[in-house]
């Protein structure tokens, strides 16, 4: 049943968008193009970025500084071009949405508004595999408020989260979770533990570095405080792409939430009056700084037109039949999938437990060997994604077909 032909045949039955990208050719095997899995870590480039990007440039060539008003896409609001679209993707509404800086910039910038540590109410919950910068970061706040990142960050599995806030909620200031996990590819259930960290009296953000372009999301109806994401992995927009913001309703124009300002935190209108004390918009703009970078903000553009043209209902349809049928192909090796069995709680991803060897070696003999491109976490996970705007069910069939013959050797 599952051969290559079938596979093929898979394939025109049930196409996705490959045409829109460009894939990279294969360094090994017997196929032209790679079997590209990656696009967990990033992305593959659209077509239409590098005319996109020229025309922003050639902008620049032509207008000087009246680019700022005279573009096509004039600079000076360049950023509200992109609102819209980030939002839909998210399920957020305009005002609630930005993009701006990487994520863990952004992050940080978020924490400033809502990791307010006093009294007893000082820690912070996450993942006990969340991604070592989002450690990095909570546990950096910690001591920037003058406290024990030892004993401020709280590391859970994330089974154990809504017991812990249960029980110990009293004393957790912030709940700051991966949507998906990095390296299980675990979906969060993002609306209980949201409700779960309010009961308790927390305040709730999300990372959805995983989660963004990858499954579907309703941030305004489930109603975190905040979520920041980046743009290069499943949204497609380049290495170190601008990332997203999403602060809930509730806190636009409150003026007891603290920011850090800057030149594009204040009212647009009245920017240029040149004034030394900042005017906020009651929108997520007023968490930006600086002025945006056109170059950095167009491709991101180009990506999210993708998305909004194909739509996040399509795509998390392929996404369940492209990684389910990955997934009965391993049923058929030696591998362990760590990854949850259930559609619902997972995206585009499959961890493959390699049991014994080396991610990093398996992962070079499926590249240089088979044409195949996957993600490798040491010591011994390989993530394969098939993610739906590009990937095929062949690309699926290879990955196995190359495990079947190196697996063993590599164990």
């Amino acid at each position: 049943m599952f051969t290559e032909a079938d596979a093929l045949e898979r394939d025109l039955a049930d196409p996705g968008h490959r045409e829109l990208f460009h894939v990279p050719p294969a360094e090994g095997g017997r196929y032209a193009e790679t079997a590209y899995l990656a696009g967990n870590s990033l992305g593959l480039q659209p077509r239409a970025t590098r005319g996109d990007l020229l025309d922003d440039l050639d902008a620049w060539a032509r207008l000087g500084v009246e680019g700022h008003l005279d573009a096509a896409r004039p600079w000076l609001p360049y950023h509200e071009f992109l609102t819209g679209t980030a939002a839909r993707l998210v399920g957020a509404l305009p005002q609630e949405t930005v993009v701006m800086n990487s994520l863990t910039v952004n992050l940080h910038l978020l924490m400033v508004s809502f990791y307010r540590p006093t009294g007893t109410r000082t820690k912070i919950v996450i993942e006990d595999t969340a991604f070592p910068s989002d450690s990095y970061a909570v546990r950096s706040q910690a001591r920037f408020h003058g406290l024990d990142p030892d004993a401020t960050v709280v590391r859970l599995d994330p089974a154990d989260v809504l017991s812990y806030l249960a029980h110990e909620g009293h004393e957790v200031a912030l709940v700051l979770l991966g949507g998906v996990n990095y390296l299980t590819g675990e979906l969060m259930d993002i609306p209980a533990i949201t409700r779960a960290g309010h009961e308790a009296g927390a305040l709730v953000g999300w990372d959805l570095a995983h989660a963004a372009g990858n499954v579907p999301l309703e941030l305004h109806e489930w109603g975190p405080d905040f979520a920041a994401w980046c743009s290069y992995k499943y949204l497609n927009a380049g290495p170190g792409a601008l990332g997203g913001v999403f602060v809930h309703e509730r806190h636009l124009g409150d003026p007891a939430v603290q920011r850090f300002e800057g030149w594009w935190s204040t009212e647009p209108a009245t920017r240029f009056e040149m004034t030394p004390v900042s005017r906020p918009p009651a929108t997520a703009d007023a968490w930006q700084i600086s002025n945006p970078p056109i170059y950095a903000m167009g491709p991101v553009r180009t990506s999210l037109e993708i998305f909004d043209r194909a739509g996040m209902a399509a795509l998390r349809a392929r996404s369940t039949r492209l990684t389910g049928y990955l997934e009965t192909l391993l049923d058929e090796l030696p591998i362990t999938v760590v990854t949850p069995r259930d559609p619902a709680r997972r995206g585009s991803q499959l961890s493959l437990r390699v049991g014994g060897g080396s991610a990093h070696e398996l992962a070079r003999r499926l590249r240089f060997e088979f044409g195949v491109i996957t993600d490798a976490r040491e010591p011994d996970i390989v993530r394969a994604a098939p993610v739906p705007l590009y990937c095929t069910y062949h690309d699926c069939w290879r990955l196995a077909d190359a495990l079947a013959h190196v697996i063993e050797e590599v164990r």
